[in-house]
């Protein structure tokens, strides 16, 4: 558009995170950074994830950077990761919070990458992906809830992933089904040497059951 230049600048922007430690200290605790899906909240995600983990984790639930009204009636509060607009700047931002907080919180309680863990449900699994095969050597493994891949997984410019991937679909799953997320452990093997992948009864929510699934796949993967 003639006369039209689009700009940008940096602005500084204030990022939250929630912040819960075992009832018993435990040298061996992992820490879990942890990430909600889109309209959710670190609070609600807190809870979710602590169920998954019995209690044994050092969790940091983060909030996503764009948050929204969810109706006119209630006035409450949503937040999101990523929209089609300009994604790279939310792929870098993404990317920049959760190396602040794995190294922030993992420095704190003495935990060593080799301890540390990175969760997502939903619309933050396909980022999370994308963080674990960008940035290595920085968790021991990948949690992904009821998500996706990047668009780019084949095609871009990725390196191998040296963290263990434990996916959890969900047959009745109205965003991701079956026929799609059942060709995800193949997918994910092109990138990923320990992938374990499992496809169980529910629709698009975190399992009430899902600690039987996470804590073996955790005692194989940590030491």
């Amino acid at each position: 558009m003639p006369g039209f230049i689009d700009r940008s600048f940096s602005a500084r922007l204030d990022c939250h995170y929630l912040l819960r430690t075992p009832d018993v200290p435990d040298p061996l605790a992992p820490l879990v950074v942890t990430l909600h899906g889109f309209s959710a909240n670190p609070g609600i995600m807190l809870a979710l994830t602590a169920r998954l983990f019995g209690g044994r984790a050092v969790i940091a639930s983060l909030q996503g950077p764009y948050q929204f009204f969810l109706g006119a009636a209630d006035r409450g509060v949503g937040y999101g990761w990523i929209t089609s607009e300009r994604p790279a700047e939310s792929i870098r931002l993404h990317r920049e919070m959760v190396l602040h907080v794995l190294e922030e919180a993992g420095n704190e309680f003495h935990i060593p990458p080799e301890r540390r863990l990175l969760t997502g449900f939903s619309q933050s699994v396909a980022l999370n992906y994308r963080f674990a095969a960008t940035c290595p050597d920085v968790v021991a493994g990948v949690i992904a809830i009821c998500g996706g891949l990047p668009g780019d997984w084949e095609t871009g410019e990725y390196r191998q992933v040296d963290a263990a991937v434990l996916h959890i679909a969900r047959r009745q799953d109205e965003h991701y089904p079956p026929a799609v997320t059942e060709q995800y452990p193949a997918r994910l093997r092109l990138r990923a040497s320990d992938v374990e992948f499992h496809l169980i009864e529910g629709g698009h929510q975190i399992p009430s059951g899902g600690e039987r699934i996470v804590s073996p796949w955790l005692g194989r993967i940590l030491k």
